[in-house]
C-alpha cells in the first residue's frame, strides 16, 4: 500500500511528522492492505493563519484494486487526530464494502 501526503499552503510536515502518520495509517488498515492499492492523505487547516482556535481537516482516499475510490473526511484541532477520525471512518467504509463483497 503506498501512502501519498498533499498539504496545503498552511500546513507544513516534516519528514518525521509524515513517517510516524504512515506508521499510524499502515497499522490501522493493516488488515486492508491488499485490497488498498494507493492511499491519499489530503491535509488542510481551515483557518490558515488566522489567531485563536483553528480547525484541522483531513481526507483520506484509498485506491483499491478493481473498484472504484473511496474517501472519508474529520475535522479536529490538531492534523493527528484529524487523520486518526478519518482512517476510522474510512475502516468503518471499508469493512462495510468487505461485507458486500463476502456476500456475493
Amino acid at each position: 500500500m503506498q501512502i501519498q501526503f498533499n498539504t496545503d499552503k498552511n500546513v507544513i510536515m516534516d519528514e518525521e511528522q509524515i513517517a510516524s502518520s504512515t506508521f499510524l495509517i499502515s497499522e490501522d488498515l493493516s488488515r486492508f492492505s491488499t485490497q488498498i492499492t494507493r492511499l491519499k492523505v489530503h491535509l488542510s487547516d481551515e483557518d490558515g493563519n488566522k489567531d485563536g482556535f483553528t480547525i484541522k481537516h483531513c481526507m483520506v482516499e484509498a485506491r483499491l484494486a478493481g473498484m472504484k475510490p473511496i474517501a472519508a473526511t474529520d475535522h479536529a484541532n490538531t492534523h493527528v487526530l484529524a487523520i486518526l477520525g478519518a482512517i476510522d471512518k474510512l475502516k468503518a467504509s471499508l469493512e462495510t464494502i468487505s461485507g458486500h463483497i463476502k456476500s456475493y
